[in-house]
């Protein structure tokens, strides 16, 4: 090879090694820290999975928000490893070993989001009342708790299996299922009724819109805050009281919730800007209701509902965050227009 042929390689081997260079520099400078958030499968949850990846990755720099699609009970799991870093909107009292994992700093209760949360079975009210202006008459006048369905097994037929009631059950993989199911054979349910989970939230809240359209008996499990409890007229049935021990045995009311954030131990230092965010993060059961209603009749995605709230409610950016990422985030959020 000739001595400017050398030179020709040469030249070409100094351009790629700095072309190198500068590829592996932009790939350090375009690195993003991951969030991963639980997604435990109920639009609530999701919605304000979105309205955080809105916050995490446009009012923040160098983040990336995801997140972990499983049951409720692995991605508890997760979060307890270390693998998944926040569960928001976080129903601890369905999870046995809140109270132990909090003593050991496993997690970290980073705040509350709602101060009240109802859930149970559920009934529409035309159920014990009746409805003159729907023509539907009363069908359980005495029905007042949880206890009384074993008296009216036959208003809630199951339509696959004669001479049997049904119950909607909560969702597979659900910690409030574990103590629903636990419910229903304490209070001798099964003897009458079938209990049945569906796959998902939309499916379980189709079946109670469908039957309340068209005025017929439907009993099974719910929540609140949801578009559903927030658009149709139902009643949560009364059971005994709460306490800790028989709640556990299925065998007292679920308690009223404050719906958390909770945070992997490891969070805190993996993300402290964002930590101080999620402090500060509070929606409140009426607001994400409407939101809830809007995206129901809309049948706009959750993440166009989560713009629209943002839009809507702009003074939340500046009880939320600092002025400077306030900022981002609403010049973000115009360039949606």
């Amino acid at each position: 090879m000739t001595k400017k042929g050398r030179n020709i390689l040469l030249a070409a081997a100094a351009v790629l090694a700095v072309a190198g260079l500068f590829t592996a520099f932009g790939q350090k400078e375009t690195e993003k820290t991951v969030i991963t958030a639980s997604a435990n499968n109920w639009d609530s949850q999701n919605l304000h999975n979105a309205i955080a990846k809105l916050v995490v990755e446009h009012a923040y720099d160098g983040y990336e928000f995801g997140t972990s699609a499983a049951s409720s009970t692995m991605n508890w799991q997760s979060l307890l490893a270390g693998e998944v870093d926040l569960d928001i909107e976080s129903w601890t009292f369905n999870v046995p070993s809140y109270p132990d994992d909090i003593a050991r700093g496993d997690i970290v209760d980073l705040g509350t989001l709602v101060p009240d949360s109802k859930q149970g079975l559920y009934v529409p009210r035309y159920v014990i009342e009746g409805d003159p202006a729907r023509g539907i008459k009363a069908l359980a006048p005495g029905l007042k708790s949880v206890a009384d369905l074993a008296k009216y097994w036959q208003v809630f037929p199951d339509d696959e299996k004669a001479g049997r009631g049904r119950i909607y059950g909560s969702l597979p993989g659900w910690m409030a299922d574990e103590i629903l199911y636990k419910k229903y054979e304490a209070y001798g349910l099964n003897k009458h009724y079938e209990y049945v989970r569906l796959g998902d939230e939309s499916t379980l809240f189709a079946s109670l819109t469908s039957a309340y359209n068209q005025g017929l008996p439907w009993v099974g499990y719910c929540y609140e805050p949801t578009a559903v409890t927030g658009r149709l007229d139902l009643v949560l049935l009364d059971d005994r009281p709460y306490d800790a021990a028989l709640y556990l045995k299925g065998e007292s009311a679920f308690p009223d919730q404050e719906l958390k954030i909770v945070a992997s131990k490891k969070f805190l230092t993996k993300a402290p800007e964002l930590a101080e965010f999620f402090k500060r993060y509070k929606t409140g059961s009426s607001l994400i209701s409407k939101a809830l209603a809007h995206l129901d009749e809309t049948q706009d995605g959750i993440d166009q509902t989560a713009v629209w709230l943002l839009k809507g409610n702009d003074e939340l950016l500046e009880q939320w965050l600092p002025e400077e990422n306030a900022k981002k985030l609403r010049d973000y959020l115009k360039t949606l227009d």
